[in-house]
């Protein structure tokens, strides 16, 4: 009897999954909430404020990438923003304005960006689906966006279950 040769036609076919969760930062992150810097946690007193970052200890922040926001429901100057991030940024890794999650996306964005489209040219390119945790649409929008002018085809899913998005004609 003939023994029967099972084929991979998945690692056969030549597909590259790009997997976004692999973007995502790796980095620590801190968040700096102006309502702790301000007067009753609501008022910005400009010298105090200012006084506030020249004595700012820069420990928590050394090498982090930061979620600079307002938790509290105060009328802060754009200044202000500005200056906090003066300060931060000769410590801080990256500084985005927005809570943490607004801060893991734009540095996921930003790491999608810079992936290096000459890797995929004409390749057939399956954007995974699902993974250990949720990956926002932004981020599918960004890399179909960067790969689509020099990829063969775009997928999404597993590689054994994909829905075709593009294929260069």
């Amino acid at each position: 009897m003939e023994q029967e040769t099972f084929v991979n036609k998945v690692s056969e076919s030549g597909l590259i999954t790009v997997d976004l969760e692999d973007y995502y930062p790796k980095e620590e992150t801190a968040i700096f909430d102006m309502k702790d810097h301000l007067f009753m946690g609501l008022i910005l007193k400009e010298k105090d404020f200012r006084e506030t970052m020249k004595t700012l200890d820069p420990t928590p922040y050394q090498g982090k990438n930061v979620a600079l926001f307002c938790s509290a429901d105060a009328v802060i100057p754009m200044w202000a923003y500005m200056l906090v991030v003066s300060y931060l940024e000769p410590v801080a890794r990256e500084i985005v304005f927005g809570n943490t999650d607004q801060l893991k996306q734009s540095l996921l964005l930003k790491n999608i960006s810079a992936i290096n489209t000459g890797e995929y040219t004409d390749k057939r390119v399956v954007i995974k689906g699902c993974g250990d945790q949720p990956v926002p649409e932004a981020a599918y929008v960004a890399v179909t966006n960067l790969l689509r002018p020099v990829v063969k085809s775009i997928m999404y899913g597993e590689p054994c279950s994909t829905v075709p998005i593009y294929k260069k004609k």
